[in-house]
């Protein structure tokens, strides 16, 4: 198969036609979007998946009876764009070749150090090279950018609303922020991150231990453990600093002192000192005004905090090990009891074997005595007036002792390492006036909650999840300052709404991006007056373009199905519902939501370009087929788990396809009258039909796509093996199933339908619907498939060439057990006791009866049972069994005098039993 031909073939036609325009013909609609992507750089083969989903799903609602609306944009707000033209700016060698490598021109490279032409050129990429190459009928007309002037107008209405609904607040706030870039959002979804997004923001307790006229400040998670303090850790060959804070003097790592800086007023860096000049000396730790040496140890990061460690040995497995290799020069302090422990640190580590410093175990023993200590501890006769009081109970407030004190001061730190997509470690910085959305608001959070139980949302279990994360969900600070792309904050100038916060209410500016586009409506004519018509119905409208957008709005509002990846769950999604709460009108709130796992690495990372092994779409595309790719997507797994990608596995979808395309070839040839198999050929096509019908109802993309490429192409071949050749019967079938393939794989589709003869395209024809279903022919020749398959497998195990087969069909009394069986499984009685009972009443061998009756319940669990004439079906079959099997055949009913392996008791209703003579 040439699918490259194919695939060009069909899109220059759909896209000559305009076929993905939403049009308003039906009477009902349906609204889909996914979540648009970052203007980052060239997008893989993991992107496509979610885009995939919803191409699907368009193209089924488009044969279903709906209007689509299918429009898609490009999230050039933040960070991204700017970070790739500056490195292009620089020369970066990397940058540079990565544009080479995926064929960028150097005509254009030379003017991707203008971030508005990163947004430009990688827009028009995702449009030509992928979207369109993977036969995506998105609304092109609707396409648009965030930040474009109209969608400036937009975001800064909705903060308008914000504000008026008093959503807006101020107050101190500790963000994110890149030295180079500036304020940053870190979350899942990395944005504005190369690494880091699941990283949680530490608040440290510094401790002050005062050494002559210097404060050396300990950095901690757990201030209650002060008691049991028995000296310090600094790093000996690392430098410190002298840095004045306040009217203190404190000795910290050079990177604590950078990061402080941009936490605490007035901190000035004095002088540098030498790790290696403290160790030896001596402290006194506040509180308990206890001396203790400070030591060297290596294992202390002076990049974590402040650089300086106070050590607990008795509960804390590294100070213990630390402390053990330096032959205990000091003794470890118990100061929390805890069931199972006489000194926690040192019998964990025993325990687990730990060897020394370098033993990864050490984290996971902490992690043990931590959880151990938190939750049961509780504080010994060393605490002082904590003494016997739980962990949990004193922990803050021996922090707001010390604090109170002076003895103490906060410093905030990320949990892991994040990355800016400059290249620049990503510190926090304190803004004293920082905006926010009040989403803690509480009639705005439970209002959300209940919006959620009328939406459709997939999978279920996220549905269940999002009310607990609405109520998880606090203020979210909402403005940056920096080099960054998007729309100035109405309420601050110079500060740039943040890229979460001004892709809330976004698929409702799809709406107007078309008449945008066409130059209908300019960015100066959007008013707050003109959004506040067009979707709150307020005022009045200026002219007929006004009241065609509202019409517009009112038809296709709500978005019906919002598809994004999975880490969107506590990112997006919360806050696209909440929006629309907040302003919208309740008819407008969405509808649903679609979450798609990702598509990973063999070390089951997500795939990404900043973590490698990102193939490009367009040779992946190339080698395997458009079509093959979305066959890949639609039925590797299910789209809530995350799926492996697998070139291999790929290539075997590609080969399914041609085998598809030369079996069709075949079947369009065959030209003969009807025949006896007709009737279940069109009842196991219905029956698989009716399974897809069912599937895509949950949009279980797998079990649709198994029934249409593996199931439907398997009663074809046995259609055929089976004699069938009824041209009417077969093109009846072939169209239909090619309707059932456009919108899982839509060139291949089309090049059928044409080859059918047939005018226009499949992929604007209705989706075939299930047509009658007879059960008994089903049941009978599902009879005799199970009857070959099994001699086939005897032949399999054994080995061996049979002369004849004897096949044995069940008894009559065994089919009267299986008669009153169904009748109490309708009546919902079915269990032994009630089936033996109806049993006796009609004079049967019990013996006999109880022995099948237990084994039939267990069976009527998986399957019906309906009665058929076996005897009678497989006799007429009996020349194909002989064909199918080579051998002769012999029917054998419960009259049969031959029965040498006594296989007339074993053969059961709907599985016969089978006696080989060789």
């Amino acid at each position: 198969m040439e699918f490259e031909e194919i695939e060009k073939k069909w899109q220059k036609r759909w896209f000559n036609e305009k076929i993905y325009e939403a049009r308003k013909e039906k009477g009902k609609k349906f609204f889909i979007h996914f979540a648009y992507p970052g203007i980052s750089g060239y997008l893989h083969v993991g992107h496509m998946r979610g885009f995939t989903y919803s191409d699907i799903i368009a193209r089924y609602k488009r044969m279903s009876g709906y209007d689509v609306i299918f429009p898609a944009g490009f999230h050039a707000t933040g960070l991204p764009a700017v970070s790739l033209a500056k490195k292009v700016e620089r020369g970066d060698e990397k940058t540079l070749q990565y544009l080479r490598s995926n064929g960028c021109p150097e005509e254009i490279i030379k003017k991707l150090s203008d971030p508005i032409e990163v947004v430009k050129y990688f827009s028009n990429v995702y449009v030509e090279e992928y979207w369109k190459k993977f036969g995506f009928l998105i609304d092109y007309t609707r396409l648009m950018d965030t930040i474009s002037p109209g969608y400036k107008k937009f975001i800064q209405w909705q903060f308008y609303k914000l504000k008026e609904l008093d959503l807006l607040t101020q107050k101190p706030h500790y963000a994110p922020y890149c030295p180079n870039c500036g304020p940053v959002a870190v979350d899942k979804s990395e944005t504005d991150i190369s690494q880091g997004g699941d990283a949680e923001i530490l608040e440290f307790t510094l401790i002050k231990f005062k050494m002559d006229e210097y404060i050396l400040p300990a950095a901690t998670l757990r201030p209650e453990t002060i008691f049991g303090v028995t000296n310090m850790w600094v790093n000996g060959s690392e430098d410190y600093v002298i840095a004045k804070v306040g009217n203190e003097k404190w000795i910290v790592s050079e990177k604590a002192a950078f990061k402080l800086k941009h936490q605490m007023d007035d901190v000035e860096i004095i002088e540098k000192i030498k790790g290696s000049k403290l160790v030896g000396k001596k402290c006194v730790a506040p509180l308990i005004e206890k001396e203790v040496p400070i030591y060297d140890a290596k294992f202390v990061d002076t990049s974590v905090a402040t650089g300086v460690v106070m050590s607990v040995p008795a509960h804390a497995p590294y100070d213990y090990v630390a402390l053990r290799d330096m032959n205990m020069p000091v003794e470890p302090i118990v100061i929390i009891k805890i069931k199972g422990y006489e000194i926690p640190a040192k019998e964990i580590v025993e325990k687990m074997g730990i060897k020394d410093q370098h033993d990864e175990r050490l984290e996971e023993a902490t992690q043990i005595i931590y959880k151990d200590e938190f939750h049961s501890g509780i504080m010994n006769e060393n605490c002082m007036e904590y003494a016997g009081r739980k962990i949990n109970e004193v922990k803050d407030e021996i922090k707001e002792k010390l604090l109170q004190r002076n003895e103490a001061a906060i410093m905030r730190e990320f949990s892991k390492k994040v990355i800016c997509r400059c290249g620049a470690e990503v510190i926090i910085k304190k803004i004293p006036d920082q905006w926010f959305i009040r989403y803690s608001d509480e009639e705005l959070t439970e209002k959300s909650k209940e919006h959620v139980k009328s939406m459709d949302i997939y999978p279920p279990e996220y549905k269940e999840e999002l009310p607990k994360v609405l109520d998880w969900f606090g203020d979210r600070a909402c403005i940056r300052r920096g080099s960054w792309l998007g729309t100035e904050f109405p309420f601050k100038k110079g500060w740039v709404v943040e890229p979460i916060s001004d892709s809330t209410l976004y698929p409702a500016y799809y709406i107007i991006s078309k008449y945008v586009n066409s130059g209908e409506i300019k960015p100066e004519e959007m008013s707050n007056d003109f959004f506040d018509y067009v979707f709150l119905g307020k005022g009045e409208a200026k002219n007929e373009t006004w009241k065609k957008i509202r019409d517009d709005f009112l038809y296709w509002y709500p978005v019906d199905i919002n598809l994004g990846g999975k880490e969107h769950k506590t990112v997006h999604f919360p806050v696209f519902i909440m929006n629309h709460v907040a302003i919208m009108e309740k008819q407008h709130w969405p509808r649903g939501i679609f979450v798609n796992w990702w598509v990973t690495q063999q070390q089951g990372e997500k795939i990404s370009k900043s973590k490698g092994g990102a193939e490009p779409i367009p040779g992946a595309s190339k080698k395997y087929g458009v079509d093959t790719m979305r066959l890949y997507y639609a039925h590797a797994a299910s789209p809530f788990v995350d799926v492996e990608w697998n070139g291999d596995a790929v290539e075997q979808y590609k080969k399914r396809l041609i085998r598809i395309w030369n079996f069709f070839e075949k079947l369009i040839k065959v030209d003969e009258g009807k025949s006896r198999i007709d009737e279940w050929l069109i009842s196991a096509f219905n029956k698989e039909l009716k399974s897809v019908e069912e599937a895509m109802k949950e949009y279980e993309f797998r079990k649709a796509s198994n029934s249409i490429y593996f199931n439907v192409y398997s009663i074809l071949q046995w259609y055929i093996r089976r004699g069938g050749g009824n041209k009417d019967a077969i093109r009846d079938v072939v169209e239909k199933w090619i309707k059932a393939m456009a919108p899982f794989t839509p060139h291949i589709a089309e090049e059928m339908w044409e080859k059918l003869g047939k005018d226009g395209f499949v992929s604007l024809q209705e989706y075939p619907e299930a047509g009658e279903i007879n059960e008994e022919v089903l049941i009978n020749e599902e009879l005799l498939i199970k009857t070959i398959n099994d001699i086939e497998e005897i032949k399999k195990v054994t080995k061996i060439q049979p002369k004849k087969v004897f096949i044995y069909v069940a008894p009559q009394w065994k089919w009267k057990i299986v008669e009153i069986a169904n009748e109490l499984k309708k009546e919902g009685k079915l269990n032994m006791k009630n089936l033996m009972a109806e049993a006796k009443k009609i004079g049967m061998d019990m013996k006999k009866a109880s022995k099948y009756a237990a084994k039939l319940i267990e069976d009527m669990k998986k399957m019906e049972f309906k009665r058929v004439n076996e005897f009678d079906y497989l006799k007429e079959a009996k020349e194909f069994i002989e064909k199918e099997i080579g051998c002769e055949v012999e029917i054998m009913d419960e009259n049969a005098t031959y029965d040498p392996a006594s296989k007339k008791e074993q053969a059961m209703p709907l599985r016969p039993a089978i006696y080989i003579e060789s």
